[in-house]
């Protein structure tokens, strides 16, 4: 369901694709006394807020595909092709009928998953990971384990299941008949994980890390990957290892743990992309679209006009201290006077 949003998303950009390659002289229909072309659908349009973010979304794109788009390979953009093709026929679509539904062609699909990586790649162009990135990873990583699973609809089933093997039943032979994961199930839920692998619930893992070898779980709860619908897992731990005090060994997989999180963080991607549209020097032609960037583009009048409010709060602060100073002044040398007066 995912990818067809995604698909059927980016299927509007034909829209604008199609306004701009017609001049507005294409026709959508034509009645007895009237026509509706490609130019009345753009300006009736053209004002929502979901056009808003996709023009944004095709600006941003377009720019860092010019400038980060020869880090991009066609077995890059050939591997997230596939990768969404068999999601899609996974889930019982035909990836050929939802291309045509939104718009598109493999080869306009491509340049869409092209200019996706550019930006991913652009992002990445300016990651700098710092010891503190890497120690902040390290709080929350584990190294891989070896386990196996069952996993079953509800609680009761799985405190049966623990009870038959408490009592000896073969946990292989129990997950092949019983366990609903159809990723682990036939090999007798054998599995691999680590702290983000992203197949196994965040409760299941925590939970598992904690087990010593041979040590078998109590039933955990977490939700399936609908984000409704429990699920209750036993897990038999086969191997942990516990990732000691040293760094060091896993530095790479801490540095990819870092990557993501800067990639995932929107105080970060906004920074960047601001940086590489400013540098881009974007202009909006179409009056309709001139707040399409706010926030994202600093104008030089609005830099002026930031350096100008730091100037004047500046000067501010400064006659506030001068006056502070003077009245201060002023009040030693009354006081001064009164003693005098005094004596």
């Amino acid at each position: 369901m995912k990818k067809k949003l995604i698909l059927a998303a980016a299927g509007i950009f034909s829209i604008f694709t199609l306004a701009a390659c017609s001049g507005g002289s294409q026709d959508i229909a034509t009645m007895k006394g009237g026509t509706i072309t490609v130019d009345d659908f753009y300006n009736q349009t053209k004002t929502s807020q979901q056009s808003q973010q996709l023009v944004q979304q095709m600006i941003i794109f377009k720019v860092f595909d010019q400038q980060y788009g020869k880090d991009v390979s066609e077995k890059d953009v050939q591997a997230k092709f596939d990768e969404s093709k068999k999601s899609i026929e996974d889930q019982g679509g035909n990836f050929v009928d939802q291309l045509k539904q939104a718009g598109l062609t493999e080869k306009s699909y491509k340049e869409q998953i092209k200019q996706s990586l550019a930006y991913q790649a652009g992002l990445k162009a300016h990651i700098k990971i710092t010891d503190k990135d890497l120690k902040t990873a390290w709080e929350t990583f584990h190294p891989e384990v070896e386990a196996q699973v069952i996993q079953v609809a509800t609680e009761d089933e799985a405190k049966e299941i623990k009870k038959q093997l408490d009592d000896g039943g073969d946990f292989a032979k129990i997950a092949k008949e019983k366990s609903t994961d159809a990723a682990t199930k036939n090999d007798g839920g054998k599995v691999k994980f680590d702290s983000q692998t992203e197949t196994i619930a965040p409760a299941v893992k925590e939970a598992a890390f904690k087990l010593k070898d041979g040590e078998v779980s109590e039933p955990i709860q977490a939700t399936d990957s609908t984000g409704y619908q429990s699920t209750f897992t036993i897990v038999k731990m086969i191997k942990n290892k516990d990732k000691g005090n040293d760094m060091a060994p896993y530095k790479k997989e801490l540095t990819k743990i870092a990557e993501e999180a800067k990639l995932t963080d929107q105080e970060f991607t906004q920074k960047v992309t601001s940086e590489v549209l400013t540098a881009a020097n974007v202009k909006i032609k179409d009056k309709a679209f001139d707040q399409v960037l706010a926030g994202l583009v600093e104008s030089k009048d609005s830099a002026a006009s930031s350096d100008s409010s730091k100037k004047e709060e500046k000067e501010s602060k400064s006659s506030d201290s001068e006056k502070s100073k003077d009245s201060s002044s002023k009040t030693e040398a009354s006081s001064s006077k009164t003693e005098d007066s005094s004596k």
